[in-house]
């Protein structure tokens, strides 16, 4: 990414619509892995030390000394990371992919609130405007045929919310502190101290890791990679290049790639919510336009 020098404005757009693809399809993985009795904390427990690995890779770039003075800046971000994590899975365990990705898309708004208190940079009215044809969007998405209610909705929607919250706040500090760290020191150490606060999950598991079948560690593995794959990808646009609110508006074009993957590919994965009905597609496709709106916005 940062060999390619490719303009702020250009990989603002660029990076996080990869990271969404990505996204999209370790969304589809692990919620099969779910489903093959993984269980929410060895999920979590799991993913997160994939993702370190995959983020200690990141030191190799070098930066600044790390002044051990203001470690507390990662540790704070690590726990809205830790948090936002802990509810994506929640909503991906207890409801449908097609709800629960969308949803998250939610951080789009915030991110877009929070940016002038926390960094003190101005958000233009279009980008106003693109979040909320986003949050619009979500809606449309969430919509469902008459007495076809998704699964496990209101903790679907809760969860989501709650990680929509620590994920908005995660991105925008990294935005802040992001330049003064270096790409290869600050998000190492994010994920190094997520690591560590998953350690206390162990005592939450319902069985030990050797305990998962056999089937499930693909899945599990293959998911964290690509979580972790489209997590580096994002947040180093983010710490590169700033522009927090642009970079959400085209990452949360996840929730229509989610949409689009459940009813193209899911039964590919075992994933039945494309059964939903013809209604609940229509109210999806009119999100999905939503969010190409909110895209176009962004482009143009």
């Amino acid at each position: 990414m940062l060999s390619l020098r490719v303009p702020p404005t250009l990989a603002t757009i660029i990076f996080p619509l990869i990271a969404a693809l990505v996204y999209a399809f370790g969304a589809l993985v692990l919620k099969r892995s779910s489903e093959l009795g993984v269980g929410l904390w060895r999920t979590t427990f799991v993913a997160n030390f994939i993702v370190a690995g995959l983020f200690s890779l990141l030191w190799l770039l070098g930066g600044p000394p790390v002044e051990k003075e203001l470690l507390w800046q990662p540790g704070v971000i690590a726990m809205c990371l830790f948090v936002g994590q802990i509810s994506q899975f929640i909503a991906l365990e207890k409801g449908d992919v097609s709800v629960a990705v969308p949803v998250f898309g939610l951080k789009v708004i915030l991110v877009a609130f929070l940016t002038p208190f926390i960094i003190g940079e101005a958000v233009g009215l279009k980008l106003w405007g693109a979040a909320l044809l986003s949050v619009i969007g979500i809606s449309f998405l969430n919509k469902k045929d008459q007495g076809k209610r998704p699964r496990g909705l209101g903790i679907t929607l809760a969860a989501g919310g709650v990680g929509a919250i620590s994920f908005a706040v995660f991105d925008v500090l990294v935005q802040k502190w992001g330049p003064q760290w270096g790409v290869g020191r600050l998000l190492p150490c994010i994920f190094w101290i997520n690591a560590l606060f998953s350690c206390g999950l162990v005592f939450r598991f319902s069985a030990p890791l050797s305990a998962i079948p056999k089937q499930a560690w693909g899945w599990l593995t293959g998911g964290s990679v690509l979580l972790g794959t489209q997590s580096i990808i994002f947040v180093s646009t983010l710490a590169v290049y700033g522009k927090a609110t642009s970079a959400n508006i085209m990452y949360a074009s996840r929730g229509l790639l989610s949409v689009a993957l459940v009813w193209m590919i899911g039964h590919w994965f075992a994933n039945t919510e494309r059964d939903l009905g013809s209604g609940i597609l229509r109210w999806r496709l009119a999100g999905a336009l939503m969010m190409m709106s909110a895209i176009v916005l962004v482009v143009v």
